[in-house]
């Protein structure tokens, strides 16, 4: 596997890490996005193998017994979330790959991976206003809103175990920070 080629951008819910990682990908047709396994029903819009590897439970513990993924994690009971080692290696091997993923998993394919590895940990502004923008999106009732805001405490304490934090204050400042702070890996 090539050296120093995979980013992985890691946030508290609502920081705005995904919409970063569409715009990165964008602006860098040679990077390839790492799709992720999840044992979740796949929504109307999804297609297996682009959007997520969907697979069952029990595909997924067997995986995990096999030591075929990179990180993982049970958000409920049965519904996994995880990377598999195989679309990252595969993937590295033909150029960059971005991640888009918890600090949690972040830094287990940091311990993995080692210097081949950036992690990007985007912030929000401030507390208040990611709980305004979780609210404000309203896909979340309010004890799974909760849930979320619990968590983020706990995953801010890990920004500094990232390599660099970028704070998404304004989205295009966002971006810009990160594209630059992906090229200079890449490039070093």
């Amino acid at each position: 596997m090539p050296d120093r080629n995979i980013v992985v951008l890691t946030a508290p819910s609502g920081a705005g890490k995904t919409t970063i990682a569409h715009r990165v990908l964008g602006a860098m047709p040679e990077m390839q996005f790492s799709v992720s396994a999840t044992t979740r029903a796949s929504r109307p819009n999804e297609t297996d193998g682009e959007d997520y590897h969907f697979l069952s439970p029990e595909e997924f513990r067997a995986r995990i017994d096999a030591g075929d993924l990179l990180e993982y994690e049970e958000v409920y009971p049965d519904q996994f979330y995880g990377t598999l080692r195989s679309e990252v290696e595969d993937q590295a091997a033909d150029g960059p790959v971005l991640l888009d993923i918890d600090v949690k998993g972040a830094l287990n394919v940091k311990r993995i991976f080692g210097n081949d590895v950036l992690i990007l940990f985007v912030a929000p502004p401030s507390l208040d206003e990611l709980q305004r923008r979780l609210e404000g999106r309203g896909t979340e009732d309010r004890e799974s809103l909760q849930d979320r805001l619990d968590r983020v405490e706990q995953e801010m304490a890990r920004a500094d175990d990232c390599d660099a934090v970028v704070v998404n204050d304004d989205l295009d400042t966002a971006v810009e920070e990160t594209l630059t702070q992906i090229r200079q890996f890449l490039n070093s």
